[in-house]
């Protein structure tokens, strides 16, 4: 069975650096796969070129086995490909409903998208409570609920998410990655997401992978890398690794 979205062999550039360097991954249909990595590894970087929003020098990325590389990023939203942006970038002057509603710009049928923001109202009570209210003034938590709801109103084939917990408490982080899972299951919405948190981003994902340096330096199941003794040491933070895990990253690191 071939992926829903599959890249192949990807480069990047910000200007003469390379922050994509040869990157291979895939995604099923209904998974959730994760992206793990350290600031500067490349994580968004790579969101950003499947959304089309930077272009890749070398690689491949194909989505339901189309290739899809070089599109704008308009057209790879209207294929089903939605990014939910790290720091939320919601309107911030607009109502929740309005936020909403531009969320499904690319649709014109009324009645379902009335549907599918009643939809998003169950799922994040809250943004009901406060449909009229700026968008400027909800909390962080608030509007990090709404950047999704605004993406679910695209009725995306895969979402992508860029860092959901950044700057939540742990109690709201916990919140949001439940009501994730929640519409992965429910919904079947396919994810993909990119976070700092590795504990409750392999909680909730199926697959995971690692990066550093631009490359993939991991890739296995999430059951399997959160039972790794370098993703406990060095992303979990498992204080029992000590010293002897940190010289067995720096012996893996020279392999490179």
């Amino acid at each position: 069975m071939s992926a829903l979205l599959e890249v192949k062999n990807l480069e990047t550039f910000y200007g003469p650096i390379m922050a994509i360097r040869g990157v291979s991954l895939e995604v099923q249909k209904g998974q959730v796969v994760t992206v793990l990595g350290a600031n500067g590894a490349g994580k968004t970087t790579l969101l950003k070129t499947i959304s089309g929003i930077m272009d890749p020098e070398k690689g491949q990325i194909l989505f339901e086995g189309d290739p899809i590389q070089g599109r704008e990023p308009h057209q790879v939203v209207r294929r089903g490909i939605v990014q939910v942006p790290e720091g939320r970038e919601v309107f911030p002057l607009l109502t929740v409903e309005e936020n909403l509603s531009l969320g499904a710009y690319t649709r014109s049928d009324r009645a379902e998208i009335a549907r599918d923001r009643d939809m998003v109202f169950s799922y994040f009570p809250i943004l009901a409570e406060r449909r009229e209210q700026e968008a400027g003034t909800l909390s962080g938590g608030q509007q990090q609920m709404l950047a999704i709801g605004r993406g679910l109103m695209l009725r995306p084939k895969i979402m992508l998410l860029d860092e959901p917990s950044l700057g939540l408490s742990p109690l709201l982080t916990q919140e949001i990655f439940d009501i994730l899972r929640r519409l992965n299951k429910d919904e079947g919405v396919t994810m993909m997401l990119v976070e700092q948190n590795a504990a409750v981003a392999l909680d909730l994902a199926d697959q995971g992978y690692v990066m550093e340096l631009g490359r993939i330096v991991m890739a296995d199941s999430a059951a399997k890398l959160a039972a790794s003794e370098d993703i406990q040491s060095f992303y979990l933070g498992h204080a029992n690794e000590g010293a002897r895990g940190e010289r067995r990253w720096k012996k893996r690191k020279t392999w490179r």
